[in-house]
């Protein structure tokens, strides 16, 4: 009897666990569509594979390539838990940045995770879907520290790109998270919540750098903005919850590289391109880009302050630039309101479409005008010609 009890326990263990962390081959789920995309691959940048995800219900749409937010989480664990309407208007490529996720490996050299690597890395991931995909420019979006990766590149690299996608736009964090922590500060003494209030009052961020550093990297900042619906979408309570558990289920990742997800998050914290994030400030370092902008920011939002992202965006300098702001969302705005996310992709891609189709034609114009005056200098030259002197 003690046998057959024994052997239930053990039995509705490992059903718990499968339920948990199944097993799984990692593969995606097939695109409906026949001319769409659902691909996993590799591309070799530097002697590291970079791991990408292709999607796309049709491969004829605009390429589109997003730097994630994090470093550690991968952006398409976001799109598997929060749908959004990207890849039925783009060809999206998630990538997961070196040293991170499924672009981790054991004994890679974190002192090698800069910026300038990053950025390096972005080219390469671009110019390999400009190849493959035969597009001579690609969209390019940022979400959270993927906008300071996406906008650092794009100021140097400006020709390979359509536009620029800010989601929840870096501009100066250490001002976000002072914005950030007298804002929370505020609403708990409002709700009159003592353990939080308390728990705040340890810590005088304005007043230390060692003291932010600690509070940033507590649970304290993460579990205070979800508790207010202002962390990764308004209505995420908790990380564990929200995004822990459902990245152990989800079965586009193999059980290995599942838990490379949260090895890779852990590691990339010592990583200088994450320092280097938190000391940016866009309105010294980027104050112009030569391509158009459009801004896509939560109401919500204290992960990035959106304050500052539309402070920023009234200053940037740029050829076209629109901002939007959704009501209903905190930091993940195209993942938290699906009907409103499709009719903003939608606006930017007509008015790209429509600046493109404007070049063309100014460029159909100057061309013919530079025909038409090279056919009549030619004319002059040959008919016309100047009077003889008269010899007498």
């Amino acid at each position: 009897m003690s046998l057959i009890v024994a052997g239930s326990i053990i039995a509705m263990c490992l059903i718990f666990i499968s339920s948990i962390f199944p097993p799984s081959s990692g593969e995606l789920p097939a695109p409906e569509n026949p001319y769409g995309i659902s691909e996993k691959t590799r591309l070799c940048a530097d002697n590291i594979n970079l791991s990408l995800i292709l999607i796309s219900e049709n491969i004829n749409n605009p390429v589109l390539l997003i730097c994630g937010g994090g470093p550690g989480i991968p952006q398409y664990l976001l799109e598997s838990i929060y749908p959004s309407p990207l890849s039925k208007h783009f060809t999206v490529c998630y990538w997961d940045y070196r040293g991170t996720s499924t672009s981790y490996y054991p004994g890679i050299n974190a002192n090698e995770m800069t910026l300038e690597q990053y950025i390096k890395d972005t080219v390469a991931v671009t110019e390999y879907l400009s190849e493959r995909f035969s597009a001579e420019r690609i969209y390019i979006m940022g979400h959270s520290f993927g906008t300071y990766i996406a906008l650092k590149t794009v100021q140097k690299y400006s020709e390979k790109y359509e536009c620029y996608i800010a989601m929840s736009q870096i501009v100066d964090q250490t001002e976000s998270e002072y914005i950030a922590f007298d804002y929370m500060s505020e609403q708990f003494e409002k709700n009159c919540n003592q353990k939080m209030i308390k728990e705040f009052k340890k810590h005088s961020i304005r007043n230390s750098s060692k003291d932010l550093d600690e509070y940033f990297f507590s649970g304290l900042r993460d579990k205070a903005m979800h508790e207010l619906g202002l962390g990764t979408t308004r209505n995420m309570h908790s990380v564990i919850t929200g995004i822990f558990f459902p990245s152990l289920k989800c079965t586009a990742y193999t059980q290995k590289e599942r838990i490379d997800i949260w090895k890779g998050k852990i590691f990339s914290e010592s990583f200088p391109v994450h320092f280097s994030a938190m000391s940016f400030n866009a309105f010294e370092e980027v104050p112009e880009i030569r391509i158009p902008v459009f801004f896509i920011c939560g109401a919500h939002d204290y992960t990035c302050c959106t304050a500052l992202q539309q402070k920023y965006y009234e200053y940037i300098q740029a050829p076209y630039k629109k901002i939007y702001i959704f009501e209903n969302s905190a930091h993940s705005p195209l993942y938290e309101e699906f009907k409103k996310a499709e009719l903003t992709i939608i606006e930017i891609k007509n008015k790209i479409s429509m600046m493109n189709r404007k070049k063309e034609d100014n460029s159909y114009v100057r061309s013919n005008i530079d025909i038409k005056l090279e056919k009549f200098y030619n004319y002059a030259t040959a008919v016309i010609q100047p009077p003889l002197l008269n010899k007498n």
